[in-house]
């Protein structure tokens, strides 16, 4: 039995050291540093639609709290972004701040998503919510 142990541990040592230790990660350090594709934006619920800042591009979440972002046309804009933890009672939210400006034309684009989940180390999901209707932005490194 002894012998049954000591084979074990090293097995699941080496089964824990290949995993990803991102979910151990804040949210901050998960993002920053690495160039985010938003590829998909999905609606669903009723009421009447939102207006949003985003719908596809690149985000480039640099370690200071600084952002660029290039949309598809190749525009650049720079700016901040920042995620705050918000406390409900059931549940805990993850919002993430943006806001970028493109100097050469002087446009904003702000946005606040409600909260956002990783669906893998590569992947995250944000989420606006407008009344009875929500947005769903896919995310991927």
């Amino acid at each position: 039995m002894k012998k049954l142990y000591l084979l074990f541990f090293p097995l699941l040592f080496l089964i824990a050291a290949g995993c990803s230790k991102d979910f151990l990660k804040s949210y901050d350090d998960r993002v920053e540093g690495g160039t985010w594709t938003l590829h998909d934006v999905n609606s669903y619920g009723i009421g009447s639609r939102y207006s949003l800042a985003f719908s596809s591009g690149s985000f480039h979440f640099l370690d200071n709290g600084q952002l660029e972002y290039v949309d598809d046309q190749g525009n650049l804009y720079q700016g901040s972004w920042n995620i705050r933890k918000e406390f409900l009672p059931d549940q805990t939210r993850h919002q993430l701040y943006i806001s970028v400006v493109n100097f050469q034309t002087q446009e904003t684009l702000a946005e606040i998503f409600d909260d956002m989940q990783f669906t893998g180390t590569n992947r995250f999901k944000a989420f606006i919510y407008a009344g009875s209707r929500t947005y769903t932005f896919k995310f991927r490194r």
